[in-house]
């Protein structure tokens, strides 16, 4: 699930959530594709979730990185090949 929240200062805030019992990690063009840059954190409800902050009408190119080592797109994002013979979700704030 993405939700996208404008911001008093006109940012939008984008907060990324999954179900899962494992670590799972945001992995975008905003964290240089790094795994454990962008950590979601767990939640009471059972999801976890990580939030950016970007200005308005930024794409956001993503994945996700649960343990351990499984790659996974988010079904309510766009999405695009990423050049590698695969796909990357993505997202427009």
């Amino acid at each position: 699930m993405i939700r996208k929240r404008r911001e008093k200062d006109g940012n939008v805030r984008l907060t990324f959530a999954v179900e899962s019992d494992r670590p799972v990690s945001l992995v975008c063009d905003h964290n240089g594709w790094d795994p454990s840059a962008t950590p979601l954190k767990p939640r009471t409800n059972g999801t976890r979730s990580a939030t950016l902050l970007v200005p308005p009408g930024t794409p956001v190119r993503f994945r996700y990185f649960a343990e351990p080592g499984e790659w996974f797109d988010d079904p309510n994002a766009d999405l695009e090949p990423n050049g590698l013979g695969g796909t990357h979700s993505l997202v427009v704030a």
